[in-house]
């Protein structure tokens, strides 16, 4: 099974990492969830009060109630109704495990085992 959009297209061919990606879905999944809980707490309070007949279901907006968050959340950043914001400052370098571990202060006790 296909999974549409492709990884390649929202991550604009890799101008974009994947990382990146995942956190800005799950950003944009908050908000559509967030949606509908108010959505939600708006229709029952209608329903509580006698405002309307109508059933839970028909006052909230279909594609919100029917579909799952990320899924939702996935469309929206294809379709360009979010933008992705990547911090200029991404390519900074970061330390390998080796200089960590140099830089690292060392216990009085760590420093006496690797004599020892």
């Amino acid at each position: 099974m296909m999974i549409k959009p492709s990884i390649d297209q929202l991550t604009h061919g890799g101008e974009i990492n994947r990382y990146e990606l995942v956190i800005a879905t799950s950003k944009v999944a908050r908000a559509i969830t967030d949606d509908y809980c108010e959505q939600r707490e708006k229709a029952e309070s209608m329903i509580r009060d006698g405002q309307t007949d109508k059933s839970l279901a028909s006052l909230i907006k279909g594609n919100i109630r029917d579909k799952k968050a990320v899924e939702n959340a996935v469309q929206a950043l294809a379709a360009g109704e979010y933008e992705i914001i990547v911090p200029a400052n991404t390519e900074e370098k970061t330390e390998t495990a080796d200089t960590a571990e140099e830089s690292a202060p060392v216990s009085e006790e760590a420093a006496n085992e690797e004599i020892g």
